[in-house]
């Protein structure tokens, strides 16, 4: 997926002009490989009084600043939290010449800016082109705590708000900027917000848009309180909107074995009516899908149980499912489990019957020489093998990950939010951040960490920083959507 406009071949019969992406999911895997990702950056919450940045790093194996940054563009403030990044245009625009993916959407979760970043002029240097203030956000939508955004095939860009300024769920929504970054207003229906804002994803063939839930901003930016779950100030509902009308048709309840849905995805494929939602505090894969009779519904497809352990703040840990995606050809789902350390693969030929293919331990709160050990139902004591990765100990626990276009290399960072890290992960504040890639095996699956790659956060011009989402400059298979 080549930054802009590009020219893709038309099965050998000549050469048409189309905008930005591929066709289908399919095509979008013989794509180039990529060579650049762009990374967000957190000083936010970390007791550095620096601005957050957008890192672009090399991962381009033949180049000689392989596995390092070889830029950082600052933000002009401080406190923002960049946290999750979209596009203005992807392969939902696809079939419009005139549309090009050129700016990157930063939404600050913390202080409600959004900014557009301008990927184009020097792919390798991007720069700063639009800072959309909290202020205009909040006086023509009463939105704030910005979190996902996805492009529209309008030239839209919609954008999910977790809560009003005062950090209240009931304020939340659905903000839509237009092409040129101005505030339009708010995309749902009055009326039809949904209790607790997060994820989102539309599959437009089926009319549809489905967001999940997170929480209460004034509960989670303070960490996470087990007391605040039961105070119903987290989500355990999936939100089902007609689309593109903006009307709540349907929530779906996923009770106590759906605790905290955040990454939502609905399969590539876009005549396909089913997806999944992974629920971080119940550590469970959730499938939902539509009913003969046009509802929709959901089923745990994926367990991960708690463990059970010694020298903890709880007896039993979660493993804590925080981010997911799905593999181009919809073959694989992969997911992390951020407090025990592992990353998985599950082939979903059969979405409803999910087989594990591969798992990696890539940190962890139990690995060797963690105070924290597990405990088997032999009443043993265990803990994880982590190797380290030219020579450094991996810290904290695999969260956000990115999957090549063809599916074969999974990159890996292991920030979730400032306040979370500092709580679970207290040596993230002191070393920051690593990412790490794992090499997949597509045809019997498996997965194994590539040695020879290592980006190390801690040796950051301004101090160790919390490294967070992932980009390529052409799309992937979280950004794009298909219509």
């Amino acid at each position: 997926m080549a930054t802009g406009t590009e020219v893709v071949s038309d099965n050998g019969h000549g050469c048409c002009k189309k905008g930005p992406g591929y066709a289908t999911p399919l095509e979008a895997m013989s794509g180039p490989r990529e060579s650049l990702i762009y990374v967000t950056c957190v000083y936010s919450g970390t007791g550095i009084e620096k601005p957050d940045y957008l890192a672009t790093v090399d991962i381009d194996p033949n180049s000689p600043t392989y596995s390092k940054v070889i830029h950082r563009l600052p933000m002009p403030n401080i406190g923002d939290e960049l946290h999750h990044t979209g596009w203005n245009s992807c392969s939902s625009c696809h079939g419009d010449p005139s549309a090009a993916r050129r700016y990157l959407i930063l939404p600050s979760l913390i202080s409600g800016r959004i900014y557009a970043i301008d990927t184009l002029k020097d792919p390798r240097a991007p720069s700063l082109h639009k800072v959309v203030e909290p202020a205009d956000i909040i006086n023509k939508t009463g939105l704030a705590y910005p979190h996902t955004s996805h492009c529209l095939a309008s030239g839209d860009v919609m954008v999910s708000c977790l809560g009003d300024k005062d950090g209240n769920a009931k304020g939340n929504g659905f903000l839509l900027l237009d092409s040129e970054f101005n505030v339009k207003g708010r995309w749902e229906k009055p009326g039809h917000s949904p209790m607790f804002g997060y994820d989102f994803w539309y599959q437009p063939r089926h009319n549809i848009m489905i967001s999940s839930s997170w929480g209460a901003p004034a509960a989670f930016t303070k960490g996470f309180n087990l007391q605040h779950v039961s105070d119903g100030l987290y989500g355990r509902h999936l939100n089902v909107y007609s689309w593109p009308n903006g009307e709540l048709k349907q929530t779906l309840d996923l009770g106590d074995t759906g605790l905290l849905p955040l990454e939502i995805r609905f399969l590539h494929n876009p005549s396909k009516d089913t997806g999944f939602v992974g629920c971080a505090l119940t550590s469970n894969m959730v499938r939902f899908f539509k009913t003969p009779d046009g509802s929709w519904s959901h089923e745990v497809a994926i367990s991960v149980k708690p463990l059970k352990v010694q020298n903890w703040i709880l007896p039993e840990m979660p493993g804590l499912v925080t981010d997911f995606l799905i593999s181009l050809d919809d073959r694989f789902l992969y997911f992390v489990n951020w407090l025990h350390g592992d990353v998985r693969q599950y082939n979903i030929e059969d979405p409803k019957n999910p087989v594990l293919k591969g798992q990696v331990w890539v940190g962890g709160l139990i690995q060797k020489g963690s105070s924290v050990v597990a405990e088997g139902e032999d009443g043993k004591t265990w803990q994880c093998d982590v190797p380290e990765i030219q020579g450094h100990r991996l810290r904290g626990g695999p969260q956000m990950i990115q999957l090549s276009l063809d599916g074969k290399r999974l990159y890996v960072t292991n920030s979730l939010f400032s306040t979370w890290d500092r709580q679970f992960y207290p040596e993230l504040m002191e070393k920051g951040s690593h990412m790490l890639q794992i090499d997949v095996d597509t045809e019997k699956g498996g997965l194994a960490i590539n040695p020879n790659f290592f980006v190390d956060f801690a040796a950051e011009p301004d101090g160790p920083s919390l490294a967070h989402e992932m980009r390529y400059p052409g799309g992937d298979c979280t950004s794009d959507i298909w219509i």
